[in-house]
C-alpha cells in the first residue's frame, strides 16, 4: 500500500496519567468558573476547553459540584499557605503585618482567577462561603501575633482576637478593590495598608470608648 503523497507524519495523542488529568481539568474549569461562577458554566463547556469528553469529567469528579469543590480547594490552600508562611517566623510586628498584606496582594496578583473564585459562590462542602472561611482560618493565624503585641503593651490580650479579625478584614476589602483597579501597585497598597494599621496600633487606647457614650 502507497501512502497519499500530501499525508503528513501521524501525530500521536497525547496521553495523561490520572493525576495530569485531574490536574489538567482543575485548570480548565479555574478559568471557566472565574468567568461565569458555578451555575453559569457547563460540563460541556469544560469538556469542550480541555479537549475531552463528558464522560472523562464524572470518571474524575463525579460532578460540576465537586470538580468546582476542588478547584476552591486548591485555591483556598493556595492563599493559605501563602499568608502562613509570611506569618511563619520572629520578625516584628510590623514586618509581619508587612508579610501578611503582600502575601494576599501577592495572590491576587499572580492568581487573579482563584481569587475570584474564592469570592463567588460557596461551594456544597462550605455553604458559608470559601471567602469567609478562608479568612477566618487567616485570622486565626494573625491572633497570636495580636495577643503577643496586647500582652507586650500591658493590654487585655484576649482583645487580640478582635483586633486580628479587624485586620484581616481590611486587608481582605482593600484586596477585593484592588482586584479591579491593580493600581497603585501592591508594595504601594501594603505600605498604605500597614501606614493605617499600624500606626492606629501605635496610639492604641488600652480602654476604648465611644464619644457618643461620654
Amino acid at each position: 500500500m502507497t501512502s497519499r503523497p500530501d499525508a503528513g507524519p501521524a501525530i500521536a495523542r497525547l496521553r495523561m496519567t490520572g493525576p495530569q488529568r485531574r490536574a489538567q481539568l482543575i485548570d480548565v474549569a479555574r478559568g471557566l468558573f472565574a468567568l461565569r461562577g458555578l451555575d453559569g458554566t457547563t460540563i460541556e463547556e469544560i469538556a469542550a476547553a480541555a479537549g475531552v469528553s463528558k464522560p472523562v469529567i464524572y470518571e474524575h469528579f463525579g460532578s460540576k459540584e465537586a470538580l468546582y469543590t476542588q478547584v476552591v480547594d486548591v485555591e483556598f490552600h493556595i492563599l493559605l499557605r501563602g499568608v502562613s508562611t509570611a506569618l511563619a517566623g520572629s520578625v516584628g510586628s510590623r514586618e509581619l503585618l508587612e508579610r501578611a498584606a503582600l502575601a494576599l496582594l501577592d495572590y491576587i496578583e499572580n492568581s487573579t482567577d482563584g481569587f475570584r473564585i474564592l469570592m463567588r459562590d460557596a461551594p456544597p462542602s462550605q455553604p458559608e462561603g470559601a471567602f469567609s472561611t478562608l479568612l477566618s482560618s487567616i485570622a486565626a493565624r494573625v491572633e497570636h501575633i495580636m495577643v503577643d503585641e496586647f500582652a507586650r503593651r500591658g493590654f487585655n490580650s484576649q482583645d487580640g482576637a478582635i483586633y486580628a479579625q479587624m485586620l484581616v478584614g481590611m486587608v481582605a476589602m482593600t484586596g477585593q478593590w484592588w482586584l479591579d483597579e491593580r493600581s497603585p501597585d501592591k508594595k504601594a497598597v501594603a505600605a498604605h495598608l500597614v501606614n493605617l494599621a499600624w500606626n492606629g496600633l501605635q496610639n492604641l487606647s488600652p480602654e476604648p470608648t465611644l464619644q457618643i457614650d461620654r
